[in-house]
């Protein structure tokens, strides 16, 4: 059995649950550039392997098809084994799967291994999201979450130019080779820096949490359910059941962009490969402090109402709307990067309480399962979208394409606010 550096919360120190927000977020780091760094070199595929923009779209597809599809059974396991462990293994698997694909001869085997990257890549958000909500209390929740998400616009962003960097000057397949190995090897650092809490509704108000003395890959949840009971006591709560189909629709718009935006910048503004996704990475690395402007209004908010994360969650979508339709039609540089930034500052205040709004609304010992299906049906909602962008961009300017998806931004943002007034009116014991 592996141990970790420390055995208990004396050990640990005060300062630890911030300590492994900042462990998690290098993994969350890996999680997003090694899903992202195939979007950067589409072009180059394209010449190889001789792609239409409808095979490049399922490149993407079968990924979050394959994630959505897992995520909530890696949620059930989640709410019933060691997630420091589950994290750990899982980093391992989706960076070897990543290295692998570096070997890739032809579509086929591209796709198998985009697929089983997504399988990997399906335990992480559900463990991390329930490690940390049981490491922070509603107090410091959305902060919390909100400092993690940024690693996926900094992975995404990072991902995105080291891909582009690298394939410009070493070919296509270097980028996977880098990031699988150094994933490997932060997931052995990781495996000794996490300690696993303790699963408890008292924690919540307590400024420190339990940590586990001593662990076993079995850690079992409070009551030993059947996934079906958990997923029917999440969905029969109204408020979770709108934040669901939020999260359908506002990642339709992010997974519109993570496959599709360097394509259309390199074909649009004739910028290079390289230079194409540099510019792309405005997008994410905006959303870098909408994400922490985001988690501080959302802790003040929910202060003053169980509702209070997700209007500004609301907010964030309706405020996207107008800027994503900008980038998709932009006729010059400047423009284009003025949507960029608009929509990824507005992005962050959404995505950093994805996870703390639903938790809002449901049983912690629920938690690890409710992040998953959020996953399964936000991402079942993503793999869409790149298929359907690469086939209606084969029939019109794929710029148009893009900007259109705002009206997704608009509908769900008013979905939000409606989601807010029921979880209000609603008296449920806070999460």
């Amino acid at each position: 059995m592996i141990r970790p550096f420390f055995r208990s919360r004396q050990s640990a120190g005060p300062h630890y649950p911030w300590l492994v927000v900042g462990l998690l977020w290098f993994c969350g780091f890996f999680n997003y550039a090694d899903r992202q760094a195939v979007f950067s070199v589409f072009p180059l595929l394209k010449i190889e392997f001789g792609l239409s923009n409808t095979q490049q779209g399922l490149l993407g597809s079968v990924f979050m098809l394959v994630y959505a599809g897992a995520s909530p059974f890696t949620g059930y396991l989640v709410d019933r084994f060691s997630r420091r462990l589950l994290i750990a293994v899982g980093l391992v698997f989706w960076s070897v799967i990543c290295a692998l694909t570096a070997v890739s001869r032809n579509f086929n085997q591209l796709l198998c291994f985009r697929a089983a990257e997504g399988l990997g890549e399906s335990f992480y958000f559900p463990a991390s999201m329930s490690f940390l909500a049981d490491y922070h209390g509603p107090r410091t929740r959305s902060r919390a979450l909100g400092i993690h998400q940024t690693s996926v616009y900094l992975g995404t962003a990072g991902g995105a130019a080291l891909a582009g960097f690298l394939a410009e000057r070493q070919g296509w397949r270097s980028p996977f080779w880098v990031l699988g190995v150094l994933g490997i090897v932060y997931a052995v650092f990781l495996t000794f820096g996490l300690v696993e809490p303790a699963r408890s509704r008292a924690q919540e108000n307590e400024k420190k949490p339990n940590l586990l003395d001593d662990e076993d890959w079995a850690v079992a949840a409070p009551e030993t359910e059947s996934l079906g009971r958990q997923v029917g006591r999440i969905i029969a709560e109204p408020s979770a059941a709108l934040l669901l189909g939020v999260f359908v629709g506002a990642n339709f718009v992010a997974a519109t962009f993570l496959t599709w935006l360097p394509t259309y910048i390199f074909e649009t503004f004739d910028l290079g490969l390289d230079k194409s996704s540099f510019t792309s990475t405005y997008w994410p690395l905006a959303s870098l402090p909408g994400a922490i402007c985001g988690g501080i209004a959302a802790d003040r908010a929910a202060r003053r109402g169980r509702g209070g994360r997700i209007r500004v969650q609301s907010l964030g979508l309706l405020l996207a709307a107008p800027f994503v339709f900008l980038t998709g039609w932009a006729t010059t540089v400047p423009v284009l990067i003025a949507g960029l930034i608009g929509a990824g500052l507005c992005k962050g205040i959404y995505d950093s309480n994805i996870f703390a709004s639903l938790f809002d609304v449901v049983r912690p010992e629920d938690r690890g399962v409710a992040a998953g299906l959020m996953n399964c049906l936000g991402w079942a909602g993503g793999f869409t979208a790149p298929v359907v962008v690469g086939f209606a961009s084969d029939r019109m300017e794929l710029g148009l394409v893009i900007g259109s998806t705002a009206a997704v931004y608009l509908l769900v943002g008013l979905l939000a606010f409606q989601a807010a007034r029921l979880a209000e009116s609603r008296p449920v014991e806070l999460a």
